[in-house]
């Protein structure tokens, strides 16, 4: 059978329910041999980080750990000097693995409305599937998406099993994912000194708030 391994990347700044619920339902479809959290390290699109790699790390760590998910760390993107961009972290890992693996990629349908400004997007699907957690009823044809994008997702759309079995070049829509949560509405009520409880990981928020983390 094709080794199989599932690629969630991000700032995670800091990880929330929806990160862990993205991993959760593609670990549940999937059954892949390895999950590979990739936390960013300069991410071009976005400001500065406001937490350290270490941090991160630790955090990550706690969430996937209640959650009962036994991830593994790609640290190339913390390592990496330059900033970063999926499609060097998406060779390197195809490099790592060899021609016949099966890599998958995780999104939320949301990051798919900016697909085209990521640099050299069309070439991703060279060296992995990209798989996405959408909410019921989400639809590739009518979702506001870039008109290029949505051609291309549409042509590449596929089942489950494909993604498995080929090492790339698929798109699989998975719509059961009912969690609607960005790292922006948890800094911003950390700041204001509330308690996004429903947003994010008990563990986490304790780490959070032993570290002083995301006062200001």
């Amino acid at each position: 059978m094709t080794f199989c391994v599932a690629l969630l990347g991000g700032s995670f700044d800091p990880v929330h329910h929806g990160h862990v619920a993205l991993a959760t339902l593609f670990a549940n479809l999937l059954n892949p041999d390895q999950l590979r959290v990739v936390p960013a390290g300069s991410p071009w699109q976005k400001s500065g980080l406001k937490t350290s790699a270490e941090d991160r790390m630790a955090m990550l760590g706690l969430a996937f750990g209640e959650a009962g998910l036994p991830v593994a760390f790609d640290l190339q993107e913390v390592e990496r000097t330059a900033p970063t961009y999926t499609i060097d972290t998406l060779r390197n890992v195809r490099a790592e693995l060899g021609p016949d693996a099966s890599i998958v990629f995780l999104m939320g349908a949301d990051q798919l409305q900016q697909l085209d400004s990521w640099r050299d997007w069309r070439q991703l699907f060279d060296y992995a599937h990209i798989g996405v957690g959408a909410r019921p009823g989400f639809d590739l044809a009518n979702a506001a998406l870039p008109a290029a994008v949505a051609e291309e997702l549409e042509k590449r759309r596929s089942g489950i099993e494909q993604l498995r079995s080929a090492p790339s070049g698929k798109v699989y829509l998975a719509e059961a994912l009912a969690v609607d949560i960005s790292a922006t509405q948890i800094r911003t009520a950390l700041q204001r000194g509330e308690m996004p409880n429903s947003l994010i990981s008990p563990v986490v928020l304790d780490y959070i708030q032993q570290h002083k983390l995301y006062k200001r």
